[in-house]
């Protein structure tokens, strides 16, 4: 099919654009819900009904379901078939008591203690997450490190980059040399409001988007923000960074562990006299690996629509997706009450320190100022050689290609575990850079301590467990994504050696 504007006459009245029929009809159907122009609880015809009449595969507008349910707008029982999903009526929302740590003292917080608070917050959790000491008397790197939250470093396309900073370089303006504007390079902002509309499902402008140095940057801010406004807690989920909780509490905020099950995060016993804001990780749980399940997604913003709180979205690996149907933003189901959370440290390397929020009205103007006036924290070379990267098309080659490459590790460690200790459960698997492996019960630290001495640093479930939750898992999170692929076989073989 040409790339042009295609138009499909349906019951529906569905407009179906580009030359990819799947997302085309996904975008045509999230819109038409959006909008209101499909009711909640509106039944759609059959896979096979809808296929017919638009001249496509059953399977492409089964795919295009499957997606939607998955995102919360729609939803599926066996004898009821497909239905747009009901949502909660937004309520106004409830005004926040600021009491005695109000927004005057708020304001206070976040000045020279609270920025220093969270400076320190990083310093220490920083430390902790990278300890020198990895056995008995051995201070030494470690041989092989399979920890999660980085990607494969030496795979970073460094020709490809070259070409796109050469290019930017040559073509960006005099002026984009100067003071910048704190939100960052309009070329940037501009081409990825493009890129998370298509391939993350986020509704984004522009002028809504803000660049800063990292989620950890992005996260500081917002937590000035929210605490100025006279939030006092943001609460966080059971399993999670404790750098970030850290970060949060370093600027005077409390952070609330949810509870959690089988299904993830039990987002439906939020209130409206809980947390002013939740920070989460709705499409791939990080560390344990789930998706946030459709109607936990559609309560999670139905809950931020009827309190006026806010979802702080972290869609820190939403690329790379292996067994299932994309799992768009949360963002998409409420703009105005989800601040999406993207970086480029997993799809490409952290040290080049680019990140992103896509930013509610309410939220936007108060960002900026708590920013500067002026952008120091990104600089312009860098901006301008990732708009040029992205516009490019090289940006979605290079995440297809890590997305095999990840794959093919994710597939040679889940067939290596099975073959060397089969009772080993492995999960989080469909997407991501990293995988669990259950462990038996009270075996973590001694399977810890004997990876260390053998010189492969891993982590356990129990290192990223929030205080106060109950210990009720023992594993290992497993970052395969993070060893070269000369490193990669020999990590594995260490891997296998120290499993219980």
């Amino acid at each position: 099919m040409a790339n042009e504007w295609a138009t499909f006459g349906t019951d529906l009245h569905l407009e179906i654009r580009g030359p990819r029929l799947r997302a085309g009809l996904v975008d045509a159907l999230r819109e038409a819900v959006r909008s209101g122009r499909l009711a909640p609880g509106t039944r759609l015809p059959s896979s096979r009904s809808l296929a017919v009449d638009l001249g496509v595969a059953r399977n492409t507008v089964a795919d295009a379901y499957a997606e939607l349910v998955a995102e919360g707008w729609l939803t599926s029982r066996q004898g009821s078939g497909t239905r747009v999903a009901l949502r909660a009526e937004p309520r106004s929302p409830a005004p926040r008591s600021t009491g005695a740590r109000g927004i005057a003292g708020a304001r206070g917080a976040t000045g020279a203690r609270g920025a220093t608070g969270a400076r320190g917050a990083v310093k220490a959790k920083g430390a902790a997450a990278r300890p020198r000491t990895l056995g008995p008397g051995r201070t030494n790197p470690p041989a092989h490190d399979l920890r999660a939250g980085t990607p494969d470093l030496a795979s970073f396309p460094r020709a490809e980059w070259l070409k796109a900073y050469r290019r930017a370089l040559a073509a960006a303006p005099d002026a984009a040399f100067g003071y910048g504007d704190p939100r960052g390079r309009a070329e940037l902002r501009t081409v990825l409001a493009e890129y998370l509309a298509r391939a993350r499902g986020v509704r984004a402008r522009p002028e809504r988007i803000v660049i800063c140095a990292g989620f950890v940057h992005g996260l500081m801010l917002l937590g000035q923000v929210l605490r100025s406004r006279g939030v006092r807690d943001v609460a966080v989920e059971s399993y999670g960074l404790g750098l970030h909780a850290g970060l949060l509490a370093g600027g005077g905020l409390g952070t609330p562990a949810l509870p959690f099950d089988a299904r993830g995060t039990r987002v439906e016993e939020l209130s409206g006299d809980g947390p002013g804001a939740v920070l989460m990780t709705a499409a791939h749980q990080f560390p344990l690996g789930g998706s946030l399940p459709p109607d936990r997604r559609t309560a999670l913003v139905d809950w931020a629509a009827s309190t006026g709180g806010f979802v702080l979205e972290d869609d820190y690996d939403g690329e790379f997706r292996y067994d299932r149907q994309p799992v768009g933003a949360l963002q998409g189901l409420g703009p105005e009450r989800v601040v999406y959370l993207g970086t480029s440290s997993k799809s490409l390397a952290p040290g080049l320190r680019l990140a992103w929020m896509v930013l509610p009205e309410e939220l936007f103007g108060e960002v900026v100022a708590a920013k500067g006036a002026v952008d120091w924290t990104t600089g312009t070379p860098e901006q301008l050689a990732f708009a040029e990267f992205l516009a490019s098309g090289a940006y979605d080659r290079h995440v297809r290609a890590m997305r095999l490459r990840y794959r093919r590790r994710r597939d040679q460690l889940v067939a290596a575990v099975a073959a060397h200790a089969p009772g080993i459960r492995v999960s989080g698997i469909a997407a991501g850079l990293h995988a669990v492996l259950a462990l038996p019960p009270g075996t973590e630290q001694e399977t810890l301590r004997a990876a260390a001495w053998h010189g492969l640093a891993v982590q356990g479930v129990n290192q990223f467990r929030r205080p106060g939750v109950p210990a009720t898992l023992d594993g290992l999170v497993v970052g395969y994504g993070t060893p070269s692929d000369s490193a990669w076989p020999g990590a594995l073989e260490a891997l296998l050696r120290v499993l219980p």
